[in-house]
Formats: C-alpha cells, structure tokens, sequence
C-alpha cells in the first residue's frame, strides 16, 4: 500500500504519519533550490565531471530530485552522469506524486517522466533510470538508517531532508547521521534546513565541519556540512569496488551477444570508448541468436534472491528496450502468464496487499481461459514481461555512440603488458586480445569477458563454468494464422505464440508471424550443429513441453510438429527451407552456467590480474538479467552507487568464487 497523504485548502500535502506537512506550497520549489542544490555548492561543483553523486535522505514527492536534474539538464558543464540515491520509508501513491509535483510548469515534463516509473516500490533498492540513462534515481525503500548501512556507496553531496526532528526523529539520530557519514569522502558537503542543536552535536560527532547560513524563509537559518573528520576514515567498508575506481578511457568487450552489448551499451554511456570484439561477423550470432524470448519475473513465496534479482533486471531491460527498440516488432510489454505446473503458488499469501501486485498476480480468470486452462489452474499473470529479440536488441545496444563493432576476431588468448614510461607518460598496464597467430588484435587497459560459454578458455578455465546447449522449436503461421492465445506463456518452457518475421528466419521483412517454443536444456553438450537426432529428440521434449504448460492451445501446433517428429531427416535448421513450409523447425545455441545457476559479474583478481573482468554465465536468463548485470559491472568498475541492493550485487560478484578459483591464470 502506498503511504496515505491529505491535502490541505491551500494544495499542502500533509502526512498523517507524521503529523506534519511536507512543504509548503510556494515553497518547495525555492528550499529545493536555495537549500540543498545551492546548498551543495551546485550545479557548480560538479562542472567537468564525469560523475556526481548525491544522497537524499527522505524522497517524498521527489522535489529535490526534480529540482537537481532540471539544473543538470541546464548546465552545459554538467557531469556525464549524474547518480541520486534516496531512501523513503513510505513511498507516497503515483497519482499524489503526479498532483505534487505537476503543479511546477518549469517541472511537469521531468515529474511525468518520474511518474511513469513509479510503480512496484517493494522494499529494497530500485534504480530507476531517465535521458537515455544518463540520470540514475536509486530509490532505497524502507528505514534510512538500515539501508544505508547495507550499502556500499560514496556520494559527494548530502541533502540531508525529511520531516522534523521532533515528529520523525530517527531519520535525525546519531546512528542513522554515522551511516550518512559511512558514505561520505572527505569533502563531501551536506545541507539541510534545520540547525536543530541535536542536528548539529551529531554530525560535528560524526566528522562533518558545521555552520550556520541565512536561511530560506520561513526560516532565519539553514544548516551547511563538509565532511572532513579529524581522524582517518577506513575504505575497507567496500569489497565490491576496486581499490581505485576507474575513469572512462579505451575498454574492450570480448562478446557480441546480450551481454557484452549491455556491458559496452553501460561503459559507452559513461563515456568510455568500447572496442567490441567477436569471432562471427555480426553482432548476436551465439545464443543471443535466439528468434524470440520471454524476459519475466521469477517468483517465488519467500521472495528468494532470484526472485529479488529479477525484478531488478526486468526494470532494466524495460527502461532499455523502450528507449531502443520498436514496440510490437522487436519486442512487446504485453504481460506474461506463468502456468506453474507443479502446481506451486509462487506468490506468497500477502503479496496483493503491497506494491507487488503492479508486477504480479494471481491469474484472473479470464486470462486463464484465454489460455484455455481450467480456472483452478496454479498460475500467475506477470504485468511487467512480454517477448523481446534478442539480435535486435544487441544490435541496439551496440550501435550507440562509443563503441566500435569488430567481428570476425577470433580471440585465442589474453595477454598483459606492461608498457614502459616515455614521453612524459607514465608506465601503462595494458591488456592484448591475441589471435591463433600471435597477432594483437586490439589492447586497452580494461578488458571485458563477456563470451558466454567461450569465457571457459578466455578464462583458462578459472571457474567450473557448465555449457549447455539449448534448442527451441519454431515455425511460420499458416494462413490464416493459427490464433494460439493474444500473450506468451512461460513455467516448464516458454512459448512466444506470435513475433515479426524477417530474413533471419529464412523470409523477407514483413512476410509473415512465427511462434517459438522452448528449450531444452542439455548440460555439459556443446555441438553444434546439432544431428538430426539430436533435433529430432529437442522437437520431442519441446512437444510434451507444450502439452503440458497449455494443454487446450497445444492441439493446434500438433500439425506443425507431426511431420518433425515422425521423419526427423525433414527438419530444416535455422535459416534454411524446410520440407514443408509449415512444419517446426529448430534452432540451437550453447549457454553457460555456474555452478549456482546466477551471473558472475566483477573483476577477475584485483590484486593479480588489475583491468580484467568479466560478465558471464547468464544461462537461460539473459534477456531478464544481462541489462542489470552491464549497469553492475560498469558501477563497480567506476565506484558508483550500484543499481541494486549490495547483498544481491555480492549474489552476482566473482568474489563468490575464489574458492573455486584453482586453475591457471590468463597469463
């Protein structure tokens, strides 16, 4: 439920929480302005760099916000990325976000844009993300203090914000004020409207040097901080930073798939200039080749880290693929059904009474019967999931400003250079991709695995990484087309009943519709092609496959599959023309795992191996998690506030590893 607001005669929100009013009309608008941008010493602090962070503590209608990036949008020295991390106890509804923050002209277009996003608050970290990614909201629901603590961040600039210390006290205490602190640099400035003595006592405590200033009115004073303790502050409280965050320079992504085109797509955005490289002479030819796939949310009654994790990704690849791609031809938010066949709940018993139910619910009955399934049926309707691409959306990614696509590199092996001091340069560590025939293909000091299953040998075999190889069944629609169901459904398997065609599938732009259904899932096989029998038995399992997630619509695929299965020699492959124009036909990719079926997303060996990293491993989840996984990595590689909680960001990272890390190294 979102937190209950009042409006008072004059258009004040008030909180009834709280007992107090948020702002006052006319002058939200001018403290955002005079107390915390100008109080920071922005926009002029922040002229010429490639990043500024800020920490709001207490959201509330998202003035400041609003405010900060209109100055941003406004500075022509502004920063390449401007990061705003805020905590919010009790996110207020969309609708009141909209009424308090509309009400500003000069704001309307920004608020819109933020109201858009707002949905699906659960406790926990949500990165929302506005002008093509450039400006990063990290929304932190729930208490400020417990947060704050959980999170590993370094930020230059505090507002320090919310209601008074004498109706919410706690967001002004010592130990919450400590886990501001905990995220300062020495410099970092602080401003707040109150100079309440226990405000002030508390951060002089904490190490911030404090003085008064003249006050906006109403009040007579205002309260400006510059974090510079008499003592020296520890950085050990960040294992997922490297010891010196990089700044963008030349980068080279070893992978033209989803994940090494996110992964450029993130580094390109900061303003590095990526050099993507890849043995095939088009982007997503390996398993990203996929003709369609369903990105949906994995649920599950306890909300387990992979249910956490996906919600994450799903935000990102929508952000992504809304900005990138063509709806209703490469992709459609069009929702998606999960039959748990199991027979499972999923949902845990309490989950439509809060902000989950804007991304999932129990399966009205309506859709269930578009789905021909019995209305008893164990299922859930996924609001934020639909179908997407996958080579449509790579391509998207990699054609961004920034980044430079070189197949046909074959990369044999990696080599690190260490190249001596001359002309006023100092030593550089530079990293070579090498082909078969010792020759350098392209070097830079950061480098980036992200080959799905060819990062085993990129790796020297480093991590127990597993290949599995994956085959779908596909075919055209006859006319007129089969209706199957308006929607994907996904549980054991996943069927995308209706996608553009285009010559990829072996057909002209615009000829026709094709549904996919899939996928196996063979551990430790890597041929490809596959033989005819190994087809033949694919088209087999993704047949009982369809049986069992939609019995009543299977019967009309049963055609298309009969001639498959009764004279595997008839099956055509990918791109070519089969037999009968009608009948399935197959596709096959290798996708690599870990051993705990998650990404592996970090630095190789910091200590050993500095420059060198890695996003891998993304298994059958890629169009959910690749998007998130590329903004990780690039937060971690430049020390930014990471896009999701730092428990789950550890769930990613390839310190998880170590232990396995037992084979030689890249030499």
């Amino acid at each position: 439920m979102s937190e209950p607001i009042d409006w008072l005669p004059d258009g004040t929100p008030y909180s009834p929480r709280f007992g107090d009013r948020y702002h006052s009309e006319n002058g939200g608008l001018d403290q955002a302005r005079r107390v915390f941008l100008h109080g920071c010493g922005l926009p002029g602090a922040w002229a010429g760099q490639p990043q500024w962070r800020i920490l709001e503590t207490g959201f509330g209608f998202g003035l400041n916000f609003l405010v900060t990036w209109a100055a941003w949008r406004a500075d022509p020295q502004r920063p390449t990325l401007l990061h705003f991390v805020s905590t919010e106890a009790w996110p207020v509804g969309a609708d009141d976000l909209l009424r308090a923050t509309t009400a500003h002209p000069e704001l309307a277009p920004l608020a819109g844009a933020l109201h858009r996003q707002w949905w699906g608050l659960l406790p926990g970290v949500h990165r929302l993300s506005f002008d093509e990614g450039r400006v990063l909201l990290t929304l932190c629901v729930g208490d400020t203090q417990n947060l704050l603590r959980q999170q590993s961040l370094t930020v230059d600039a505090v507002y320090l914000d919310g209601f008074s210390p004498q109706r919410n006290p706690e967001i002004w205490d010592l130990h919450t004020l400590k886990a501001v602190a905990r995220c300062c640099r020495r410099g970092t400035r602080l401003a707040t409207w109150t100079i309440a003595r226990a405000v002030r006592d508390a951060l002089a405590q904490c190490g911030f040097e404090v003085s008064r200033v003249p006050g906006v009115p109403p009040k007579r004073d205002n309260l400006h901080a510059t974090y510079n303790p008499h003592w020296e502050t520890r950085t050990t409280r960040q294992p997922q930073t490297t010891t010196q965050p990089a700044v963008p320079g030349t980068c080279i992504v070893i992978g033209g798939g989803i994940a090494g085109a996110a992964t450029a797509a993130s580094l390109a955005r900061r303003g590095w200039q990526v050099v993507v490289l890849d043995q095939a002479a088009e982007p997503a030819a390996g398993a990203s080749a996929l003709p369609a796939g369903v990105f949906a949310p994995h649920v599950s009654p306890d909300d387990s880290v992979l249910s956490r994790l996906s919600r994450s990704g799903i935000r990102t690849t929508l952000q992504q693929a809304q900005g990138l791609l063509n709806e209703g031809v490469d992709w459609s938010h069009c929702g998606v059904l999960e039959h748990r066949t199991d027979g499972s709940p999923g949902l845990s018993v309490d989950w439509m009474h809060g902000p989950g139910a804007a991304w999932s619910q129990p399966a009205p009955s309506s859709t269930l019967a578009e789905a021909q399934l019995p209305p008893d049926a164990a299922a859930c309707w996924h609001h934020q999931a639909g179908w997407v691409r996958p080579a449509r959306l790579a391509k998207a990614l990699l054609g961004q400003p920034g980044i430079h696509w070189q197949g046909g590199s074959q990369v044999a092996q990696l080599r690190r250079l260490e190249r001596p001091a001359a002309d006023d340069q100092p030593t550089a560590l530079l990293w070579q991709a090498v082909d078969a025939q010792d020759n350098v293909i392209a070097e830079a000091p950061t480098l980036v695995i992200a080959a799905g299953a060819g990062s085993r040998e990129l790796l020297n075999h480093r991590w127990p990484l597993q290949p599995v190889r994956g085959q779908v069944s596909w075919g055209i629609h006859a006319e007129p087309a089969a209706p199957l169901l308006p929607f994907p459904a996904n549980g054991h398997g996943n069927l995308v009943p209706r996608f553009p065609m285009d010559n990829r599938l072996g057909e002209a732009p615009g000829s026709g519709q094709a549904w996919v259904m899939g996928s196996t899932f063979e551990r430790d096989v890597e041929a490809l092609p596959p033989t005819a029998a190994d087809i033949h038995s694919a088209h087999t399992t993704n047949w009982a496959k369809l049986q069992g997630l939609l019995p009543g619509i299977a019967p009309q695929l049963e055609p298309a599959f009969a001639t498959a299965l009764s004279v595997p020699h008839t099956v055509a492959a990918f791109g070519d023309t089969p037999v009968l124009e009608h009948a399935v036909r197959s596709w096959a990719a290798v996708r690599c795992t870990a051993p705990d079926r998650l990404p592996i997303v970090g630095p190789v060996d910091t200590t050993h191996l500095p420059g060198l990293w890695v996003n891998t491993a993304m298994g059958a989840r890629g169009l959910t998690l690749a998007l998130l996984c590329g903004e990780l990595l690039a937060a971690r590689l430049q020390g930014e506030p990471l896009p999701l909680d730092t428990k789950l960001a550890r769930a990613l990272g390839t310190e998880r590893l170590a232990e396995a890390c037992t084979q030689p190294k890249p030499s």
